[in-house]
């Protein structure tokens, strides 16, 4: 995507060609700051603290921190340290582990000297695929998109779209994953507006959701978490798209604390609920996706305090809560698949369950 006309990817390799760049996601919406990635601990560090975050992106991030580790040790050790350190940064997020899984077994095969040149290759490819997948999603989505917008009512003269947490280009190499369809719509000419939750804790929705939809022009309104039922109650809202850290064989998916509330309120409204997600984000080893997927518990920091920017430009962080008060801070909760309308991937829309799942991905079968 662009930023102030300059096409940008959320991860790419420095120009000395071994170290690798990021966006500092904890540095938006009021700074852009791009950090260089030079070891394996700086990579570890960049997922756990959120300067990299969205599942597609902590996979990619995590892929070419292994290239880095590989670059100053290609030991068989080495290797497998390097990616119980990654697995252990974030446990929630599916694609960690598949882009992990996918290049430890090809740089064991290899001689030690030739694992950091492959290491680098395979990462590279990761981000490529990534890319081709999240565009891909988005023309899957637009279809629907178009196929309700030709259905409006008369008069109506904007398609509204919620969402929840982010899953634009930010949190992926590129294009986004439930962002993607409305940026190809809007691109398309179809007036699209997106009600995007601020989500609490970290606001992933009022600092980044909203700083890439004003960058590509998309009309928009962040909302305080809350609001969604309302919106929806009173017919608001014509569509719910959100994306998804990992989803189960079953079709349960797991996303962003309160999605499961927006799930339930868009079934109550006869709202669609769509989820997208690229393959990698399949769990296929996990049917039961409330009880066995791990959910992540974060800092109680990040529900006590608060980071904004003050009238004079600096960003400074204040205390929400009074002195003493102890907080719970889970990062994710997991929606059934009886409450979503449909799986939008790479590969086409499925259902929420095995069945449709294995319809575009046969080669999952047991």
């Amino acid at each position: 995507m662009k930023i102030n006309g300059t096409p940008h990817r959320t991860i790419w390799l420095n120009e000395n060609g071994s170290a690798v760049d990021i966006i500092d996601q904890t540095r938006l919406p009021h700074e852009f700051v791009i950090r260089t990635l030079n070891s394996l601990e700086d990579a570890a560090e960049a997922i756990f603290v959120m300067r990299v975050r969205g599942a597609p992106l902590i996979g990619a991030t995590a892929a070419y921190g292994l290239a880095l580790a590989m670059r100053n040790d290609p030991s068989d050790s080495a290797l497998q340290s390097a990616c119980a350190d990654l697995l252990a940064t974030r446990p929630t997020a599916s694609n960690l582990r598949w882009a992990l899984e996918r290049m430890r077994p090809a740089l064991l095969a290899l001689p030690e000297q030739e694992r950091a040149t492959m290491a680098y290759r395979l990462a590279a490819d990761i981000c490529d695929e990534d890319v081709r997948m999240n565009e891909s999603i988005g023309n899957h989505g637009l279809e629907i998109i178009r196929e309700r917008w030709a259905q409006r009512r008369p008069g109506q003269e904007a398609f509204h779209i919620l969402t929840h947490c982010n899953a634009g280009w930010l949190a992926t190499v590129d294009w986004g994953t439930a962002i993607s369809p409305i940026y190809k719509a809007h691109d398309e000419g179809i007036p699209v507006h997106v009600w995007a939750d601020e989500t609490r804790p970290r606001n992933q929705g009022a600092a980044l959701t909203a700083w890439e939809l004003a960058s590509h022009g998309v009309p928009h309104d962040v909302i305080v978490d809350n609001a969604g039922g309302y919106l929806m109650q009173h017919g608001q809202v014509d569509m719910v798209i959100v994306g998804t850290d990992r989803t189960v064989r079953s079709g349960d998916v797991c996303n962003k604390i309160g999605t499961y509330l927006k799930a339930l309120a868009a079934r109550d409204n006869n709202v669609p609920f769509y989820v997208t997600l690229p393959g990698p984000t399949i769990d296929w080893n996990i049917r039961d996706g409330v009880n066995d997927i791990p959910i992540e518990e974060r800092d109680a920091a990040e529900v006590t305090h608060i980071d904004g920017k003050r009238a004079n430009g600096e960003v400074e962080r204040v205390q929400l809560t009074p002195d003493g008060v102890t907080a719970r801070n889970f990062a994710f909760d997991v929606t059934p698949a009886r409450l979503v309308t449909g799986l939008i991937t790479e590969r086409g829309v499925c259902e929420a369950s095995e069945a449709g799942l294995l319809g575009l991905y046969p080669e999952q079968a047991e």
